[in-house]
């Protein structure tokens, strides 16, 4: 696994195929709150990049010109978040995408597992370290733990999407998958404007 560390912004000129897999660290879990530190990326030919962000940055044109790139396919585990993120860091939408949370959802519906761990774990077959998560992202300086955790965070996205694709076709529920991707934008904008907690959807 090959791991490239930019500060601020990705290289210009980088290109990522149709598919890339993202992920983000954070100083927290509330975006009104806690900054976004950290976009790791990968297209999944083994290598990853990871941008780190500054704090009080709001600019970072090339990531941004990918992350609203129509013609490529973001893939996230948990999109709801980091887009979430995303969307407040750097006032951008991202679409199109897709969420291996929500695919596990809708086809493993005999667990109430669907963290990326677990998922690895079945699908997959072996264990990844999740250590590093509640660590200091916000650091200067990341330390070769937290750098490689980053990496391993999002590597195997592309590899989990396969795996869920076969299930939902199987159960015939990949159009329900796709409508449910392209709601994910909306309910970033949903949980920005407040309603993050709540179903607007109940009686």
């Amino acid at each position: 696994m090959r791991t490239f560390l930019h500060q601020r912004d990705l290289p210009d000129g980088f290109q990522y195929g149709p598919v890339v897999a993202i992920d983000t660290e954070t100083m927290g879990l509330n975006h009104a709150r806690d900054r976004l530190c950290l976009v790791q990326l990968t297209s999944g030919d083994g290598r990853t990049d990871l941008v780190q962000i500054m704090r009080g940055q709001t600019a970072a044109p090339n990531l941004v010109s990918l992350l609203s790139d129509p013609d490529t396919l973001k893939l996230f585990h948990y999109a709801r978040f980091d887009i979430t993120v995303l969307r407040v860091t750097f006032d951008v939408i991202v679409a199109p995408v897709y969420c291996t949370k929500v695919a596990s959802r809708l086809v493993r519906t005999y667990s109430d597992q669907h963290g990326l761990k677990a998922i690895v774990q079945e699908l997959l077959g072996f264990e990844i370290n999740k250590e590093e998560q509640s660590s200091d992202w916000g650091a200067k300086h990341l330390t070769e733990k937290q750098i490689k955790y980053a990496a391993s965070d999002v590597i195997h996205l592309h590899a989990i999407r396969k795996e869920l694709d076969l299930r939902l076709e199987r159960e015939g529920r990949a159009g329900l998958a796709k409508a449910c991707f392209e709601f994910l934008p909306f309910r970033a904008e949903l949980d920005i404007a407040g309603w993050g907690n709540q179903d607007i959807f109940r009686h």
